[in-house]
């Protein structure tokens, strides 16, 4: 009928129109450069995504590597301690009282601690990796040498949107904060810049490098580095080392 025929005209007309086929040619030209384009994008988002993760793969064997080398280099004599300083399993967290991660982290570590019937540790050696913070641990290391050590950190960090903005870092700041903790104030502010908290954080920054941790937080667990950062990744390493002491335990008792 008549929309048979006027489809047959429009159909015609299209393919006979020298206009209509410069339009159809381009727009096919047009959709296949979006094509190409799009296939290139995936093409690099893949290469991108495998370069990372074959990265963090050589990343994480270098820290493991590393840890096993340099055992010694996980835990000092000066390093703070949170909870029973003779638990089978030790959490050395590599720490940075400007990072926000750190911050968010701090609670959730307390409670695997506190959680674990003195089973385990919480061991904090220091990775200022961001600008002001060695000032900062100068501060709470300061504190430290009054046993006021982790009311100072504690303070810190809730204050952390004050002082640790990465672009104007303020960690003077942090004396404010701490004012009213019970320290002797002239003492502190000469023991942060003396030589005992001087040889901590040269200490840990040596330590840091060596095991080549170059984020924070970074956690190692009985001298496991977390390959995978998050709550429950660290909660599966430590309930693993556990299960390790646990296992061992039980084979000296049937001996």
């Amino acid at each position: 009928g008549r929309f048979g025929a006027d489809s047959a005209a429009v159909a015609g007309g299209v393919h006979r129109h020298p206009g209509a086929a410069v339009v159809f040619n381009e727009k096919g030209k047009g959709m296949n450069r979006k094509w190409m384009v799009l296939a290139t994008v995936a093409v690099v988002v893949l290469a991108f995504a495998a370069g990372v993760v074959v990265f963090t793969g050589r990343t994480n064997q270098e820290v493991t590597a590393a840890a096993q080398t340099h055992s010694d280099a996980l835990v000092r004599p000066h390093s703070p301690i949170y909870g029973n300083p003779a638990a089978k399993v030790t959490i050395v967290e590599f720490f940075d009282p400007s990072c926000e991660a750190c911050s968010a982290f701090y609670p959730i570590v307390k409670r695997i601690v506190n959680a674990s019937f003195g089973q385990v540790r919480l061991v904090v050696r220091y990775a200022p990796l961001h600008h002001g913070s060695d000032t900062a641990v100068r501060i709470i290391e300061a504190a430290r040498l009054q046993d006021k050590y982790w009311e100072a950190l504690e303070r810190a960090l809730a204050a952390q949107p004050q002082w640790a903005a990465h672009d104007r870092p303020q960690p003077l700041l942090i004396w404010d904060v701490i004012g009213d903790i019970g320290l002797d104030m002239a003492k502190a502010r000469a023991d942060a810049d003396g030589p005992a908290v001087d040889q901590v954080l040269r200490q840990d920054i040596a330590d840091m490098q060596v095991l080549k941790v170059n984020r924070t937080p970074g956690f190692f667990v009985n001298g496991t580095p977390l390959r995978d950062f998050g709550e429950a990744p660290l909660k599966a390493l430590v309930e693993q080392e556990l299960k390790k002491g646990s296992s061992q335990t039980t084979e000296n008792k049937a001996r």
